[in-house]
């Protein structure tokens, strides 16, 4: 697996990852005001998402990369 191509993996899984990580703890406002969206989250915590995010994609992305290099998946014969 080239740079690129790493990278690539790696962007992907991250927003994967972001997709499922996002709503975790997520709690709703019991009564918005006028105008107000009454699914906002009150407090989303983006930051600790974002590096949980950050390092499960890296995890996953080793994992990846593990079977690439190793021969178990040859990406030219699919």
């Amino acid at each position: 697996m080239g740079p690129v191509s790493g990278l690539v993996v790696y962007i992907v899984l991250w927003w994967l990852t972001l997709f499922a990580v996002l709503p975790w703890g997520i709690h709703r406002e019991a009564a918005p005001e006028e105008g107000h969206d009454s699914g906002a989250p009150v407090n989303p915590q983006l930051t600790p998402k974002f590096a949980v995010t950050t390092v499960i994609s890296a995890v996953l992305w080793v994992g990846v990369y593990v079977l690439i290099t190793s021969g178990l998946i040859d990406m030219r014969e699919l």
